[in-house]
């Protein structure tokens, strides 16, 4: 997240920062202030100043922090902003600040894009019609989701500025520092933190997940995931905010143990965006054995103790908990079918019983499948 963090900062939070905590508070007569530097507080442009001179008691000090590019693949050159605010780049406040802020504004931008466009071009609107689809489902979707957001972003900034102040494994290239990985696979690691990524997150989630469903955590944290019994793609994140942070932990302690590259940490992170939204999106494309996509996780909604993984079906089948998708699913014809639905509805109402002991949810069409009738 450095080089996100040094982006920003050049190009916005310098300004900010340098506006909100300024660091001179007088003007002196040594050397030219430029017209970038009078205008944070207002100064003629005219007039001069010095790091270390004061004028009637006040101090007009230049910040002594060092600019250190974050990558040697990319870089944003600071402007005179970088040096103008009582709290420097390297402060641990500002920047827990700013990654807080960065991470709720990316967070929310890609949930809406990546669930707006599945749910116009991919998800069947037809879904309103299930009998276990919830009155103004989407609504709540967003709501919870908002709701969780800002404090899935408390936690997720936490590990952020532990990585950015060097206490992880992330690099820029194998050579910065050293690591037993890279004594065993060298630069071949720079292709297998992929396939290393995935099947150590894969394995934690699964794990999470399946504690998640334990009583004595299913109730307080994951059953507001568990209201939405046919999901729509806005559903990716509608979490009870703990329960949201506790399935993204594996993804941000891999790069506390293994060496991960901080553009593919980057990508990784989008791409575990875009694929919560696709096991949601209601479209049945992956009927694999091994990939857990979309109709899994509809398995999971619908009959709560199975599929907990989240890429592969691997974690399931070692635990026990695997359950192979209807083939009705896979059928156009058959899938949205009412014989389909009727089967999916009973199983559902003997399982909701068993693991929540009743049901309290409000089933029922609502005006959005008239307005998606309209549209298709």
């Amino acid at each position: 997240m450095d080089f996100v963090l040094e982006t920003f900062d050049t190009f916005i939070l310098d300004r900010l920062y340098a506006a909100a905590l300024p660091i001179h508070t007088a003007v002196s007569q040594f050397e030219p202030i430029s017209t970038i530097a009078a205008s944070i507080k207002g100064y003629d442009a005219n007039a001069t100043w010095d790091t270390a001179a004061t004028v009637g008691g006040g101090e007009f000090a230049r910040s002594g922090w060092q600019f250190s590019p974050a990558s040697q693949y990319w870089n944003a050159q600071p402007s005179e902003y970088a040096w103008m605010s009582r709290w420097e780049r390297d402060n641990i406040y500002r920047q827990f600040i700013s990654l807080y802020l960065l991470t709720s504004l990316f967070g929310t931008l890609i949930y809406f894009f990546c669930s707006t466009l599945s749910y116009i071009f991919i998800f069947d609107k037809t879904t309103f019609q299930h009998p276990k689809y919830l009155k103004n489902q989407v609504r709540m979707e967003i709501k919870q989701a908002m709701e969780s957001l800002p404090t899935i972003a408390i936690f997720t900034a936490l590990f952020f500025l532990a990585e950015i102040r060097g206490h992880s494994f992330i690099y820029d290239q194998i050579k910065d520092f050293d690591h037993p990985i890279f004594s065993i696979f060298g630069s071949a690691w720079n292709w297998l933190q992929f396939p290393a990524f995935f099947m150590f997150t894969d394995c934690g989630i699964y794990w999470i997940h399946r504690a998640l469903h334990h009583p004595i955590f299913y109730k307080r944290l994951h059953k507001p995931h568990h209201k939405w019994i046919m999901p729509t793609p806005f559903a990716a994140i509608a979490f009870h905010p703990v329960d949201g942070f506790s399935q993204s932990i594996p993804y941000h302690v891999f790069p506390f143990i293994f060496p991960l590259q901080k553009f593919a940490y980057i990508a990784l992170f989008a791409f575990i965006q875009i694929w919560t939204v696709m096991i949601h999106d209601g479209e049945y494309v992956a009927n694999s054995p091994i990939i857990n996509g979309a109709a899994c996780h509809t398995m999971h909604h619908l009959y709560f103790n199975y599929n907990y993984g989240q890429f592969t079906t691997l974690w399931d089948r070692l635990g026990g908990s695997y359950r192979k998708p209807n083939d009705e699913l896979f059928k156009k014809e058959s899938k949205m079918s009412q014989a389909e639905w009727e089967r999916q509805k009973k199983e559902m109402e003997r399982m909701v019983v068993e693991v929540e002991g009743k049901d309290d949810r409000s089933y029922g069409p609502d005006e959005s499948f008239a307005s998606a009738k309209k549209v298709q």
